[in-house]
This record gives C-alpha cells, structure tokens and sequence, in this order.
C-alpha cells in the first residue's frame, strides 16, 4: 500500500511520455482536423450568414422598385383612364354635332322638295283649270280659240292672280 503513496519516478516518467504522446498524436490525428472543421464552419455560416443579410437586402430594394413602378403604372392607367374618357366625350360631341347638322340638312332638303313639289303641284292645277276653263269657254261661246290667244290669256289670269295672292298676304 506504501507504494500508492510514494511516488515511481519510473513510471511517472513512462505516464508522462505516453500522455505527451497521446496528445500529439490526438493533435495531428483528431484535435487538428476537428478544429479544422469547426473552422470551416464558423466561416461557412458566416459567409451564409452575409449572403442572407445581401439576399434580403436586394429583396427589400426590388420590392421598393416594384412598389414605385406600381404607383407609376396607376398613376399612368389613370391619366390613360383620363384621356380616354375625355377624347370619347370628344368623339361623342363631334358625332352628335355632325348627326344634328346631317339632320337639319336633311330637314332642310325635305322641305326644299316639298316647296318645290307645291309649287309644281300648283302650276300643273292652273295649268289643268285654265285648261277646264277655256274648253268650258269655248263650249260656251262655241267657237275655238287658237293656242296664242289662249296662251297670252293664261299668262295674264295667272299675273292677275299672283299680285291678287300677294296683295292677299300683305
């Protein structure tokens, strides 16, 4: 029991020799590539770490982008809106002006015909009475009047007439 308590120098020494030993060989063939990897990791997440942080900083800078060219877009849909509205007022007014014009020219045209069928509805009736009137004439008097006659006595009837008809109106 004595020999627990009084230290071998021998086998201090041998003990210490194969501690060295095993720590040097624990150094080259564990402890070295072990902190070689814990290394390479530690610079691995860092790098990740920094293409996150640039990864979301890009993603925060598009997003900035496409928010601005969204309020550029509607800002440019509405003025596009805008423009529409106004240059279809613009058609609408211009196809009503020249659909009104259409009309009162057509309106016009109608009643230029019209005045112009009266008017030779209306000769053809004195044409047709003054006919009536010198055959009923002649029946009466019995005797034929020649055509020169008859016309220079329709053209007086009928000069007696319009001043009567405007003196009429007056």
């Amino acid at each position: 029991m004595d020999k627990l308590i009084v230290p071998d120098t021998g086998l201090m020494f041998w003990t210490i020799v194969t501690f060295l030993c095993l720590v040097m060989i624990l150094k080259k063939a564990a402890w070295g590539p072990l902190l070689k990897a814990i290394d390479e990791r530690e610079y691995r997440l860092r790098e990740d770490r920094l293409a996150a942080e640039e990864a979301r900083a890009e993603a925060e800078r598009i997003q900035k982008e496409l928010e601005a060219q969204m309020a550029g877009v509607q800002t440019k849909s509405k003025e596009l809106l805008a423009a529409a509205v106004k240059d279809g007022e613009a058609l609408r007014a211009k196809l009503k002006a020249e659909a009104e014009s259409d009309a009162q020219a057509i309106k016009d045209k109608t009643a230029a015909e019209l005045v112009a069928e009266k008017n030779r509805l209306v000769d053809e009736l004195r044409q047709e009475v003054a006919s009536l009137s010198v055959l009923a004439a002649e029946k009466l008097m019995r005797k034929s009047v020649d055509e020169g006659v008859q016309k220079s006595v329709l053209d007086g009837f009928f000069r007696d007439l319009d001043t009567s008809k405007k003196a009429g109106r007056n």
